[in-house]
C-alpha cells in the first residue's frame, strides 16, 4: 500500500517532463497507476470480503505513537475501487477532452488520485487528516486552473475556505475523540468505542467537517461555485472523489459512534434536508453541470443518511449507492463534457436535438440516468429498494416512517431532475432547431460507456454486487426483519410500491415544472459567503488603517511592550530564583562586553548610516568574540560570516537611501519610552535566562548527544545535530530561509517596477551614501565580465585580488563543507563562504561578471538545495528506517585508500547549494535592481562614452 501511494506521487512529479515527449500520450502513462490500484485490489478482494484485512505501518515518531498506519478492509476496498477506477477512466477521457496545460493537470489530477487512495486506506486519525487536507489542497490548485480567470480564482478559494475550515473543526474532534479513546487508531475506536461527554463534543466536530468536505446545506455552496472547473475535474473530485470523502468518514465512524447522541439527528436533518432541497434546486438549473452539481449535493445527503443510520440494512443500501452513484455521476458529467467540448455550450436553451448527432452518448448519458432514477435492473434500484426498505421496517431509527416520506419525495424529485437533464441535453425543444456538433470520437465515449455499462452489470449481476458490499454490512447485526439481500425482485411489496409512487411522482413533478413555484427564493448562501468575505476584507482595512501607521519604530515599540507585560508578568507573578550566576569566565569577556555596549549605544547615536551599520556589525563581531573564548569554534565561526554577509547586503539597499538618517523630530517623552522599553526587554531576557538555567526539571540533552555521537560518526557534535540529531529542524529552517528569500526578491522588484530613477543630491547618485568617484578607464581586463562595467567604476586592485582569490575562497568553502562532521564547518558556514566569494566577484565587476561566475539558474541552485536536503531525509524510508536517519559509510577505492563518512553529509550538501542558492539570489535581485534604480542620467552618460572609446572612437 505505502508502494502503491508512493508511485502516484512519484509518477505525478515525473508527468509534466514526459508530457513533453508524449504528447496526449502522457494521459495513458498517468492512467497506468490507478489502473495497478484496481489490480492490486482485485488479487486481495477475496480475502477482504471473507472478513480479513490487510495492514501496513510505517513508524515516524514512536515515542508520540505517530505512524502511517494503513489498513486495507471491505469498506476502503470499496472506495478504493471507486477512486482508481474511476480516476483511470476519467485520465483516459482527458486524452480527448484537455488541449492546453495537460501536464500540470495530469500531475494534479494523479496526485489527487493518491491522496484519495491514502485517504480510505488510512487507519490513523491524523494520517487520514493528512491525506484529507492534500485533497482539498489538490482541488484548489485543480479549480483555479492556471489563476487567468477571476471566476476560478473566486470559486478555488471558497473551496479552500470551506473544507480547509472543516478539515480544521474535524482535527479538534480527532483530538477530542482520540483522547476519550485513548487512541487515534481508527480500527481500534471502531471495535471499542469510548463513552461520555466528550465524545458527544467529537461526534458534533466531526461531523461539520463531514458536511463541509460533502458539501452539505448550508456548506454546499463551494460545490456549485466550482462548476468553472474543467469537466473531468468536475466529473473526479466533486462527483466521485472528493465529495466522497465525508461520506467514507460518515461509514467508517457510524459503527462506533451511531448510537452517541447527537449522531443520528445530525445526520438525519442535515442529510435529508440536502436531499430535498437540492434536488429542488436542480429543476431549476440551466447549465446541465450546475444541475448535475446540485443533484450531487442532493444524492451525497441521501448517502449520509443511510450511512450514518447504523443499522445493517441502511448500511447496506448505502454502500449500493455509493458504487452507484460514483459510476452514473461520473458518467453524467462526463457526458456534459463531450457536449460542451463539441458544441461550445452546455446550456440547455441552446441544446437541441442532439440525440440524433451524437445517438451512442444520448444512449449511455441515458443509460446513467436511468440508474441514477433508480429504474430496474440497474444498480440504482437496487440501492433505492434496499433503503425504502431500511427506512420503512428501520424500527431501531426513531421516526423511521416520516423519514419514509422525505426518503419518497427526494427519490420523486431525483426522477425528475434526471428526465430534465435528459430532455435538456439531447432532447428537442418546440420549434427549436438541431444543434451543430461534430460526432464525438470512439475514444472520448469509452469512458462514458464503461461507467454506465457498470450501473447494468452492477444491478444484473446483483449477487455479486451483494458480496462487494455486504462485508461492510455484517459490521451491524441484522436487525429485527432479518438480514436483507439484494434482488431485482422481491415480489409485491410496499416497497416497491412506494419505487413505483416515485417514479410517478417524479414524472409529474418533471411535465409540470414550469408550474412549480420557483427554486431561486431558496436561501441564496452563495450570497452570504461572498458577503462574509466582503466583511472580512472590510474589517481587516479597518484594523490595518487603524494599527499600521506606517512607523517601523512604532511596531517595534509593540512588541517590545508585549513582551514586557506578558512573559514579564508571568515572570513576576512567579518569582523563580535566578541562581549564582559568575560574572565571568574570561578576564576577555568583560572588555568583549565593554566593546559590545560600547558599539550598540554608538549605533543609537550616530546620525550617519553607513556609520550605523558598521557599528551594528562590531556588535556581532563582539558576540562572536566572545564565542570564541568559551570555546564555541563551530558558533563563532557562523556568527563571523552571517555579520559579513549581513553587512554587504545591507550596504547594498542603502545605496539606495540618504547617506544620513532623517533629523530627528521624536519628542523626548517618546524616545523615553521606547528607551525604557528597550532596557525592560534587555533585563527581562536576561532574567528568563538565568531564572531558565537555574531551574532546570531534568538534565540537559547535551550530554546525551555527546555520548550518541559515535552512532553518527561525528567528531564535531554541534555539526552532528545540525544534520543528525536535529536533522528535522535544519530542514525547517532551510525551507524558511528560501521562502524568506523568495520574499525578499518579490518586493524589491514589485518596490523596483515603478520607483524609477533615484534623485541626484541625498540619495541619489549625485549626493547618496557613497558619493561616485571616477578614475581613468583600465586598460586590462582581469575578470571576464569586468569589461562591461564602465571605467569609473573599475578597480584594478580588486580586480587582480578577486581573480587570485576566488579559487581560494571557494576551495575553503568545500573544505568547511566536507570536514565539517568532523571539525568546525559545515554546509552553512561553507555555503556562507562561497557566497562571500560570489559577493566578491559582484562587488567588482557587477552583474556581468556574477553571470560569467554562475551560469546555472540561481533558482535552480537554491531549490535542488532544499529538495536534496528533503531527498536525504525521506530515502531512509525506501529502506525501511527512519526519516532523516543516517549511516556511516566505509569505502576503499583504489589510490585513495580508506574512505569513510555519514550519509548525512548528503543533508549538509543540500544545506551548502541552498546557502550559496539564496546568496546568488539577493544578489541578484537587491543588488542589481537597487544598483540600477540608483544610478543617475550621468552615469548613462559615462557609459556611453566609454563604449564609444573601446569602439575606437569619441562621444
Amino acid at each position: 500500500m505505502l508502494l502503491l501511494l508512493a508511485a502516484h506521487a512519484g509518477v505525478a512529479a515525473a508527468i509534466p517532463w514526459w508530457q513533453r515527449r508524449l504528447g496526449r500520450a502522457v494521459w495513458v502513462v498517468a492512467a497506468l497507476v490507478p489502473l495497478a490500484v484496481v489490480v492490486w485490489a482485485g488479487t486481495r478482494a477475496a480475502w477482504v470480503l471473507d472478513g480479513g484485512e490487510y495492514r501496513e505501518a510505517l513508524s515516524w515518531a514512536p515515542s508520540l505513537g505517530l505512524a502511517v498506519d494503513l489498513r486495507l478492509d471491505a469498506l476502503s476496498l470499496l472506495m478504493l475501487w471507486i477512486v482508481a477506477g474511476v480516476g483511470a477512466l476519467v485520465l483516459l477521457y482527458c486524452r480527448y477532452y484537455v488541449e492546453r496545460d495537460a501536464g500540470r493537470q495530469a500531475a494534479l489530477l494523479l496526485a489527487f488520485a493518491g491522496a484519495m487512495a491514502g485517504l480510505v486506506l488510512a487507519d490513523n486519525l491524523f494520517v487520514l487528516y493528512v491525506f484529507w487536507e492534500l485533497t482539498t489542497i489538490a482541488s484548489y490548485l485543480l479549480i483555479a486552473g492556471r489563476g487567468e480567470a477571476a471566476e476560478e480564482r473566486r470559486a478555488a478559494r471558497q473551496a479552500l475556505l470551506v473544507t480547509a475550515a472543516g478539515g480544521l473543526v474535524m482535527l479538534l474532534g480527532f483530538v477530542v475523540l482520540g483522547q476519550a479513546a485513548g487512541t487515534y487508531r481508527i480500527s481500534a475506536i471502531v471495535a471499542d468505542p469510548p463513552r461520555g461527554g466528550t465524545v458527544s463534543v467529537a461526534v458534533v466536530l466531526i461531523l461539520v467537517g463531514a458536511f463541509a468536505k460533502s458539501a452539505q446545506m448550508p456548506l454546499h455552496g463551494w460545490l456549485p461555485a466550482a462548476m468553472v472547473a474543467p469537466t473531468p475535474v468536475s466529473a473526479y473530485l466533486h462527483a466521485a472523489a472528493m465529495v466522497k470523502a465525508g461520506v467514507y468518514l460518515v461509514a467508517r465512524l457510524a459503527p462506533a459512534l451511531a448510537e452517541v447522541e447527537p449522531w443520528r439527528p445530525m445526520v438525519f436533518a442535515v442529510g435529508l434536508t440536502s436531499l430535498v432541497l437540492a434536488a429542488w434546486r436542480a429543476l431549476r438549473a440551466t447549465d446541465l453541470k450546475l444541475l448535475l452539481a446540485y443533484g450531487t449535493i442532493s444524492e451525497l445527503g441521501l448517502l449520509i443518511a443511510l450511512l450514518g443510520a447504523g443499522t445493517r440494512t441502511a448500511a447496506l443500501a448505502g454502500a449500493v449507492m455509493l458504487l452507484a452513484h460514483a459510476a452514473f455521476k461520473s458518467a453524467l458529467f462526463l457526458s456534459v463534457g463531450i457536449v460542451d467540448h463539441q458544441t461550445g455550450t452546455r446550456d440547455i436553451r441552446e441544446l437541441s436535438g442532439l440525440w440524433r448527432r451524437m445517438p451512442v452518448l444520448c444512449a449511455v448519458a441515458a443509460l446513467a440516468a436511468a440508474s441514477m432514477a433508480g429504474l430496474p435492473p440497474l444498480v440504482g434500484y437496487l440501492g433505492k429498494e434496499a433503503y425504502f426498505e431500511a427506512f420503512l421496517h428501520g424500527t431501531e431509527i426513531d421516526g423511521h416512517s416520516q423519514l419514509t416520506v422525505v426518503l419518497v419525495i427526494g427519490s420523486a424529485l431525483t426522477v425528475a431532475y434526471a428526465a430534465r437533464f435528459l430532455q435538456g441535453a439531447f432532447g428537442g425543444r418546440p420549434g427549436g432547431a438541431v444543434s451543430g456538433a461534430e460526432r464525438p470520437a470512439a475514444g472520448f465515449v469509452a469512458p462514458v460507456a464503461v461507467l454506465s455499462g457498470a450501473g447494468l452489470a452492477l444491478g444484473l449481476g446483483y449477487a455479486g454486487t451483494a458480496a462487494v458490499v455486504g462485508a461492510y454490512a455484517d459490521v451491524y447485526p441484522p436487525g429485527e426483519q432479518g438480514p436483507y439481500a439484494l434482488s431485482l425482485w422481491h415480489g409485491f411489496t410496499l416497497v416497491l410500491g412506494l419505487s413505483a409512487l416515485s417514479l410517478a411522482l417524479g414524472a409529474v413533478v418533471h411535465l409540470g415544472r414550469r408550474s412549480l413555484p420557483a427554486a431561486r427564493r431558496l436561501p441564496d448562501v452563495q450570497g452570504a459567503f461572498d458577503r462574509a468575505v466582503a466583511a472580512v476584507d472590510r474589517l481587516a482595512l479597518a484594523v490595518t488603517g487603524r494599527t499600521q501607521a506606517g512607523s517601523l519604530p512604532l511596531y517595534l515599540t509593540v512588541l517590545l511592550v508585549t513582551v514586557v507585560v506578558v512573559p514579564g508578568t508571568a515572570l513576576a507573578a512567579a518569582a523563580p530564583s535566578l541562581g549564582s550566576p559568575q560574572p565571568w569566565w574570561s578576564p576577555a569577556e568583560p572588555f568583549l562586553a565593554v566593546v559590545v555596549l560600547t558599539a550598540a549605544a554608538a549605533v543609537v547615536a550616530t546620525r550617519h548610516r553607513l556609520t550605523g551599520i558598521l557599528l551594528a556589525g562590531a556588535v556581532g563581531y563582539g558576540v562572536a568574540g566572545v564565542f570564541v573564548v568559551r570555546g564555541a569554534p563551530d558558533l563563532a565561526l557562523t556568527q563571523f560570516l552571517v555579520e559579513t554577509m549581513t553587512l554587504v547586503v545591507v550596504v547594498l539597499v542603502l545605496r539606495r537611501m540618504p547617506a544620513r538618517f532623517s533629523p530627528g523630530r521624536t519628542m523626548t517623552r517618546v524616545r523615553l519610552v521606547r528607551a525604557v522599553a528597550a532596557g525592560a526587554v534587555g533585563a527581562l531576557v536576561t532574567c528568563f535566562a538565568l531564572a531558565a538555567s537555574a531551574a532546570r526539571p531534568a538534565p540537559s540533552v547535551s550530554a546525551g548527544y555527546a555520548d550518541r555521537m559515535a552512532e553518527a560518526g561525528a567528531d564535531n557534535i554541534v555539526n552532528a545535530i545540525l544534520v543528525d540529531f536535529r536533522a528535522l529542524d535544519t530542514l525547517g529552517e532551510i525551507s524558511v530561509l528560501l521562502v524568506a528569500a523568495v520574499g525578499v526578491v518579490s518586493l524589491v522588484r514589485v518596490g523596483g517596477r515603478g520607483a524609477g530613477r533615484a534623485p541626484d543630491g541625498e540619495g541619489g547618485a549625485g549626493g547618496g551614501l557613497f558619493p561616485t568617484a571616477h578614475w581613468d578607464e583600465p586598460v586590462q581586463t582581469w575578470l571576464p565580465g569586468a569589461g562591461e562595467r564602465p571605467g569609473g567604476e573599475r578597480s584594478v586592485l580588486l580586480e587582480v585580488a578577486t581573480r587570485l582569490l576566488f579559487p581560494s575562497i571557494l576551495v575553503l568553502s568545500l573544505f568547511l563543507l566536507f570536514s565539517g562532521h568532523y571539525r568546525p564547518g559545515g554546509g552553512f558556514a561553507g555555503g556562507l563562504v562561497a557566497g562571500q566569494a560570489f559577493v566578491l566577484r559582484y562587488l567588482v565587476g557587477g552583474r556581468a561578471d556574477l553571470g560569467t561566475a554562475v551560469r546555472l539558474p540561481v533558482g535552480a541552485i537554491a531549490g535542488s538545495g532544499l529538495l536534496l536536503a528533503a531527498a536525504v531525509g525521506l530515502f531512509p524510508l525506501a529502506l525501511g528506517g527512519a526519516p532523516l536517519e543516517s549511516a556511516v559509510v566505509t569505502l576503499h577505492p583504489p589510490v585513495l585508500g580508506t574512505v569513510k563518512f555519514a550519509t548525512s553529509l548528503f543533508f549538509d550538501i543540500g544545506v551548502y547549494l541552498l546557502v550559496v542558492g539564496v546568496t546568488l539570489k539577493l544578489l541578484s535581485s537587491v543588488g542589481v535592481s537597487l544598483g540600477d534604480q540608483a544610478r543617475g542620467p550621468a552615469d548613462d552618460d559615462r557609459d556611453a562614452a566609454g563604449r564609444a572609446e573601446r569602439e575606437g572612437g569619441r562621444p
